[in-house]
């Protein structure tokens, strides 16, 4: 009798186990179809950035931006949010789709921001720019496109370009000044592309639609050249609008953060890190001070400097006595590529981390990519199984004036540049982004994440330094703390130009005078701040959550504590959101 109660037991609890499993894949797979359906929407709606992505359902269409597409797209934004949170419950998933709820939620959040605040197809001609780029050169050098279709397909975007030009200039209202000054330096580069290349590729590819293709190539060259000039002479004149995102700011730094420390306790971490590296940075450069032609003794002071001008004085003089030790303007990509091999050689020999099977190749970044950032990590598309990457450096003296590329030499100088390769090319973004990347989900690759792929290089930074790379040279440890020091004040600038009031001249003196930058790098840094937002947010919070999750591992793991190990551990997650990742570490 016992033994046939204790069967019933079981039976019952396997049956209610296998319906809760049943349950729960009904779910999964209804959720499943969720996310197909929200990329396929997305993919209508903008068909360039498809084809970038490869994904070739919609190879023959163009992005539609009459007030009419916008809003449908918003519509269908809003009710697949609120399917997301009413038909598809997270916490019936299961838990690996758990974590893809709250990413998919996200994407569709910062989309739901473009639609609300940003309006990118009425206060940015970037946006313009990249469909532009992407719409032909996407389609006609991919390869996986339907090759027998590209001639076909070439032809309808060309075609439907010409629609497209005429929505920019009645949807263009009044972008912000920098926006509509970065597009008219990459036009060129667009533009070259449509004169130069795309003849030979619609020869080569187009099959028997090329030459309709070509008459639809010669019909929008007039257009192109006109919307050129539209750019500089009506667009720019008008170009007033505000680059501040404001609320937009914080609410895309929820969506796409996903960290653990509150933005209060940050902004109190960097306000102590700029005090402390400016006092390490003093120390460093007093035994140089002692013999640069010193101002005064520095060990007594005029008792008329407070603490802080002393810094400033003492850090800047040395700072100025060894920033002429730099290359030549020509050799700085084969420098980087220099610095990368040592580099990597240096983290072999001693052991630091793993290393990843895959490289990247350099190449010069297009004049269409410039503007935006100096490094950008090409990597393999999201619908591709395979591919390499690319790492594509910005020509250094792309500014014209000689001036300013001096002492932008001067900024990057012998001391400086082995930690910006090693902050920006290898290990940079390369390694982390090599090592979360596999086995990622579609979701996953559209959400990386942001704040370990920006934090990681940072942290490997400081174990070069401690592990002797340029024997413990205290000029480059001087230049070293000033690029961490660069990092914390970016990171508060990120917050107070977008969020509050900060002004240009104020975002300069802060750059200039406590992080020793050149008004040349302070400028420059102005730019990327405006055009990029959030990056810098998203290394500094990625470092400061890395250092926490060091501490709670070397806690666990006692004296078979490594950072190799540790590092290691960090990856092995993949990309899912950082304060996923300390939850595990806790573990």
């Amino acid at each position: 009798m016992r033994k046939t109660l204790i069967l019933l037991v079981m039976l019952v609890f396997a049956l209610g186990s296998a319906n809760v499993l049943l349950s729960q894949n009904k779910v999964d797979e209804k959720f499943q179809k969720t996310v197909d359906d929200y990329f396929d929407a997305l993919w209508k709606f903008y068909p360039s950035a498809a084809t970038a992505a490869g994904f070739h359902k919609y190879d023959d269409k163009l992005e539609d931006l009459d007030d009419g597409d916008i809003e449908k797209r918003h519509g269908q934004l809003d009710e697949l949010n609120q399917a997301l949170v009413s038909e598809v419950s997270k916490v019936d998933l299961s838990p690996e789709l758990q974590t893809e709820h709250e990413m998919l939620m996200n994407l569709l959040d910062l989309e739901l921001v473009k639609h609300e605040m940003l309006l990118p197809w009425a206060y940015n001609p970037l946006f313009y720019n990249q469909i532009i780029d992407n719409a032909l050169r996407g389609l006609m050098t991919s390869e996986t496109a339907n090759q027998a279709e590209l001639g076909k397909n070439a032809e309808k975007r060309l075609k439907d370009m010409l629609k497209l030009l005429k929505q920019a200039r009645e949807n263009l209202d009044t972008p912000p000044q920098l926006y509509t000054e970065t597009a008219i330096k990459q036009f060129p580069g667009i533009l070259a592309f449509y004169q130069n290349d795309l003849p030979g590729l619609i020869d080569q590819k187009g099959g028997s639609s090329a030459a309709k293709a070509k008459e639809a190539l010669n019909k929008l060259m007039p257009e192109l050249q006109a919307y050129q000039t539209y750019l500089s002479n009506e667009l720019l004149p008008k170009s007033t609008g505000n680059f501040r995102l404001t609320t937009a700011h914080n609410r895309m730094m929820r969506a796409t953060l996903l960290n653990d420390i509150p933005v209060q306790e940050l902004a109190a971490r960097q306000k102590a890190d700029v005090n402390n590296i400016r006092r390490e940075m003093l120390l460093v450069c007093i035994p140089f001070y002692k013999i640069m032609d010193p101002e005064f003794n520095v060990e007594q002071p005029p008792s008329n400097l407070t603490e802080e001008q002393v810094k400033n004085v003492v850090i800047a003089h040395v700072l100025d006595k060894i920033k002429n030790d730099h290359i030549s303007k020509e050799e700085f990509l084969q420098a980087l590529q220099r610095g990368k091999d040592e580099i990597k050689a240096f983290i072999q020999e001693k052991g630091l981390i793993d290393l990843p099977d895959a490289d990247f190749e350099f190449a010069e970044m297009p004049v269409e990519a410039q503007g935006l950032t100096w490094t950008s990590l090409v990597g393999p598309v999201p619908y591709a199984t395979g591919g390499g990457y690319t790492l594509q450096v910005a020509p250094f003296g792309n500014s014209g004036d000689e001036a300013v590329i001096d002492s932008l030499l001067q900024e990057y100088n012998n001391y400086y540049l082995p930690f910006y390769i090693a902050r920006k090319i290898y290990p940079g973004c390369f390694v982390p982004t090599v090592a979360t990347a596999a086995g990622a989900t579609l979701i996953q690759k559209f959400s990386p994440n942001r704040p370990l792929i920006k934090g990681w290089p940072v942290f490997i930074e400081e174990m070069l330094v401690k592990a002797g790379y340029g024997n413990y040279d205290l000029r480059l440890r001087l230049n070293q703390l000033k690029y961490r020091l660069k990092m914390a004040i970016d990171f508060v600038l990120d917050l107070n130009i977008h969020q509050g009031g900060m002004t240009k001249d104020q975002a300069i003196a802060y750059m200039t005078r406590t992080g020793f930058q050149s008004e040349a790098e302070a400028e420059r840094n102005w730019n990327r701040i405006i055009l990029n937002p959030l990056d810098s947010v998203y290394t500094y919070a990625g470092l400061q959550e890395l250092l926490d999750m060091e501490k709670t591992y070397r806690q666990k793991q006692g004296d078979s504590f490594t950072k190799k190990d540790f590092l290691a551990k960090v990856l092995s997650y993949g990309t899912i959101p950082i304060r996923d990742m300390k939850k595990k570490i806790n573990e």
